[in-house]
């Protein structure tokens, strides 16, 4: 089964110079450290863009493999290659482009166990393509997964979509919560910040965090906030880059909403911005997970969010923990913020509520799922 201290993960990485924020890249990271920090070795496989900068301060026991390949059959060849040469105990693959090479790879390298890991719901994904493309991508995850040794699932509900849209085993799927928070996270919340809308005494800020794509519904917030600002000062930021900016900046003019809305594009550490708003507001269609909200709370910050497959519910524990209200309903949403910026939630108890996520807490479900033994001392 190869050398039992050595895991290879097969993961996108992204700089976040296109804007990004969250997703799967400090899901991976996070993992590949902790496991680390139990005396696990880590091969990082990635495919690295042109001109692309590799993350810093990965840990001496991650390294980094730039795969060279550009497309899923040269990734996967390039995969069984690695595995051939450095027989890991364990191939860790995260995302469905990514596991779908990972379980080619795994054809050719059989004796290597194979993981995969889903971080988003499938079938709204494949929906989209219709018709034929609907059918080829269920078809091949279905196949694809059917051959991994196990299948790891972000969320209760990514879990429940993906055994409805294949006929994978359910025994082979395990649900482990992203691993979000980390000391790295509150440390960085706690540095300073110079934004005059986020100094004492200025209006309260809602905060909005994510790529500017339809999928995250940001003109439905900018709405909520027009019903708010209306009825009491406040102020909304969204922090982030993509391809709908001209569209909501078009919104946010069009509803009188420029003195009080700003759009300051990608920043590389969002922390202190969740530290000192109000309340953050996630108003998505859908999420695989939703690691937003478990930094906010983290940080102390209150929350509300849509109740959109698949994680915010369970991040908030069906409300507990902040409000929920239905996808696309920015009069509800607008309550939301409304009743959180009165009433909100104790800040003391939101972080202890974010431990559950914790780096510790997935790691040690990880390493139950990859094979490996106890960590080192």
């Amino acid at each position: 089964m190869g050398e039992p201290s050595r895991v290879a993960i097969l993961s996108p990485l992204y700089s976040g110079g296109a804007g990004a924020h969250g997703g799967i890249t400090p899901v991976v990271t996070n993992l590949a450290a902790g496991l680390a920090a139990g005396g696990t070795e880590i091969d990082l496989l990635v495919r690295l863009p042109p001109g692309f900068a590799a993350p810093g301060g990965l840990p001496p026991r991650v390294r980094l493999y730039d795969l060279g390949a550009r497309h899923r059959l040269g990734t996967a060849l390039a995969v069984a290659r690695h595995l051939r040469a450095r027989t890991p105990a364990a191939l860790l693959a995260a995302g469905h482009r990514y596991n779908l090479a990972a379980a080619w790879a795994g054809r050719l390298t059989p004796a290597v166990r194979l993981v995969l890991s889903v971080h988003n719901a499938i079938s709204p994904e494949a929906s989209a393509r219709g018709g034929f493309k609907q059918w080829q991508r269920l078809r091949a995850v279905d196949h694809g997964y059917r051959r991994a040794d196990a299948i790891v699932c972000v969320s209760r509900g990514v879990a429940d979509d993906l055994l409805a849209s294949t006929r994978i085993d359910p025994a082979r799927v395990r649900v482990i919560h992203n691993p979000i928070v980390t000391p790295e996270l509150l440390r960085r919340g706690a540095e300073p910040l110079d934004h005059p809308w986020l100094a004492p005494g200025a209006p309260p800020v809602i905060l909005g965090v994510g790529r500017l794509a339809p999928q995250k519904a940001f003109h439905h917030l900018i709405a909520a906030f027009a019903a708010v600002r209306a009825a009491r000062p406040c102020r909304l930021l969204i922090l982030g880059e993509g391809g709908q900016r001209d569209a909501l900046e078009g919104r946010i003019r069009a509803l009188g909403l420029a003195s009080d809305v700003a759009l300051p594009g990608f920043v590389p550490n969002p922390y202190p911005y969740m530290r000192a708003a109000a309340l953050l507001a996630l108003s998505s269609d859908f999420e695989g997970f939703g690691n937003v909200l478990v930094e906010a709370m983290a940080l102390g910050t209150p929350v509300v969010s849509t109740d959109c497959p698949s994680g915010p519910a369970e991040i908030l524990d069906r409300g507990r923990y902040g409000r929920l209200v239905p996808v696309g309903d920015a009069a509800a949403l607008a309550q939301a913020i409304g009743e959180t910026l009165d009433a909100p939630r104790d800040r003391a108890g939101l972080a202890e509520a974010a431990a559950r996520f914790a780096v510790s807490a997935a790691v040690a479900r990880y390493r139950s799922v990859l094979g490996l033994g106890p960590p080192c001392a």
